[in-house]
């Protein structure tokens, strides 16, 4: 009886201890993935209670809201403006988890950002309910607009900033998306229109061609390949090089052409300034094999092989290590060829440090997080990512951008009594496709306000036909129109 009374005892004493563990498991370790279930139906109630704040542009249009809905969600997540900010607002689906701006402020948006304003004091003692804060971006509507109807139905992406304070102005990508249906309470409508956007596939439309996809960024390149070349104190910009019909590669019989198959002068020599105004390969593809640690260094400054520190993330843009026993792709990484790949918001970038005097800015989609009474909660300062190069050889580099625009191959950007600093870019991209049109400018120069950068995938409508200075300037040029109208600069 004794041993039986003995194991009644010790069973008992490990239910209780089982129950002990898994009580202290499920309010302690498992707490928080409980409550964050997408399944859990209360989680979704206390989540759909809140008044998230809205997403705003700089000129004040509200691009994500919450409105008000009879069932026991009480707030519905919509966006007025659909596929035109899809990308950068993300969205909030019902039970998953949200992407973009809506999950890079989540905290702010959803009421949690842990910063308590004199709105939220009077809401708590008032009882008036609880409501987010609002998120003021630096995208202005007008220039996305311009952005969207620029690139048509061309596959691209198109990229506007604040060289000073690395500001978004404008950032768009085709194809796009419409948020709305992602955000749907019904689950099955929201799977069924994520599944006719291809989500496995890297061209899938919920892939932004701007931050999240790199290509080969051609001639554009050349404006970081001369920075590297100026850098290293090995040349100005009236430093000779020879001018052969082809550059003879190291190692290989193999050759690098220009895109007219001749010498870019004729004349047997070219100089550094002239070289970058008329886009001369086998100048770069010289300065590639002379200074490679130079060029890789100045693409790791300006953001190359690491995530741009962007609110909503980036793809990384990639410059190789090319070892000596490869060295004829040095030649082809000058020229922002090879296994170079960069965003569209990389190249950006380049064109920035070169119009702040070589300082790289910290790119940012944030103006200011504001309260419920229009009160700022927040506004962050401008930051950059480090120098570059010197202010004198960002200088002369942008002299160098001027004449590409007034005399070289970017002359469909020029603006009548505007110097416009740019450099067209047209890549190769694989065997038998058209290549790539790229554009990256900014203006004024000698007080720049907004730079731009434009990629065309496979030269859009043009096809084979295409290059940077036909199809991508053109429309940097109406960006920097568009927003020397809305500024008065």
């Amino acid at each position: 009886m004794e041993r039986q009374i003995r194991r009644v005892g010790i069973a008992l004493i490990a239910l209780f201890l089982a129950v002990f563990v898994q009580l202290n498991y499920v309010q302690i370790f498992a707490a928080s993935d409980i409550a964050n279930n997408g399944a859990n139906s209360r989680a979704l109630i206390k989540k759909y209670s809140v008044k998230r704040g809205s997403i705003v542009t700089i000129d004040e249009v509200e691009i994500a809201r919450s409105v008000a809905t009879r069932g026991k969600y009480k707030y519905k997540r919509t966006y007025p403006e659909g596929e035109l900010f899809a990308h950068i607002t993300g969205y909030l689906p019902f039970a998953g988890e949200a992407t973009g701006v809506e999950a890079a402020f989540n905290d702010d948006l959803s009421g949690e950002g842990g910063t308590l304003s004199m709105q939220d004091l009077q809401d708590r003692l008032l009882g008036s309910g609880e409501r987010g804060d609002d998120v003021m971006l630096s995208i202005d509507s007008r220039l996305q607009e311009i952005a969207r109807d620029s690139l048509g139905e061309n596959t691209g992406a198109i990229v506007a900033l604040d060289p000073t304070t690395g500001e978004i102005r404008a950032m768009y990508s085709n194809p796009s998306f419409d948020p709305n249906p992602l955000a749907s309470f019904n689950t099955g409508t929201a799977e069924d229109y994520y599944q006719t956007l291809d989500p496995d596939s890297g061209t899938s439309p919920l892939v932004a061609v701007a931050t999240r996809r790199t290509f080969p960024p051609g001639s554009t390149f050349k404006v970081l390949t001369a920075s590297a070349a100026l850098e290293s104190g090995r040349f100005q910009p009236d430093s000779t090089f020879p001018d052969p019909n082809e550059l003879e590669l190291p190692l290989t019989n193999q050759t690098l052409t220009n895109y007219s198959n001749t010498a870019c002068t004729g004349s047997g020599q070219i100089d550094l300034f002239t070289a970058l105004r008329i886009s001369c390969d086998t100048t770069f593809g010289i300065i590639g094999l002379r200074v490679p640690d130079d060029i890789r260094e100045m693409a790791g400054r300006m953001g190359f092989n690491e995530s741009l520190p962007l609110e909503i993330g980036t793809a990384v843009s990639r410059f190789p290590n090319i070892p000596d026993d490869e060295e004829p792709l040095r030649a082809y990484a000058g020229i922002g060829q090879g296994e170079v790949a960069a965003t569209t918001l990389q190249m950006a970038l380049i064109a920035a440090a070169v119009a702040n005097g070589g300082d790289v800015p910290v790119p940012r989609l944030l103006h200011r997080i504001i309260d419920a009474s229009a009160g700022t909660v927040s506004e962050p300062e401008p930051e950059t990512m480090g120098e570059a190069m010197s202010a004198q050889n960002a200088n002369d580099v942008k002299r160098m951008m001027v004449a590409v625009v007034e005399s070289g191959t970017g002359t469909n950007a020029r603006i009548e009594g505007i110097e416009v600093a740019g450099k067209t870019g047209t890549a190769q991209s694989a065997e038998g496709a058209n290549p790539h049109a790229w554009f990256i400018a900014f203006a004024p120069a000698n007080d720049p306000q907004l730079v731009v950068a434009v990629f065309v995938q496979n030269g859009g409508s043009f096809g084979a036909e295409a290059t940077g200075g036909l199809v991508a300037a053109p429309m940097a040029k109406a960006l920097l129109e568009a927003d020397r109208r809305l500024r008065d600069w």
